[in-house]
């Protein structure tokens, strides 16, 4: 579907900070704007996913070279 154009420490960065959103999500969950954390979810999944459709809007790529 989309082309992997996530990769190497761009992919591992991403999965941490959408889940340490979401954590923050569940641990804040009475606060008034808790939902914000929830903008975790993209960057966990253009993680695990390895693509962004940003990234391909601008024709950006972090993943290395296939030989």
């Amino acid at each position: 579907m989309f082309k992997n154009n996530v990769g190497g420490i761009d992919r591992i960065l991403r999965i941490l900070v959408g889940a340490g959103l979401l954590i923050g999500f569940v641990l804040n969950r009475d606060s008034a704007y808790s939902w914000l954390y929830l903008i975790g979810i993209i960057p966990l999944v253009t993680g695990l996913l390895a693509t962004c459709p940003l990234y391909s809007l601008f024709g950006l790529n972090t993943c290395p070279m296939k030989r």
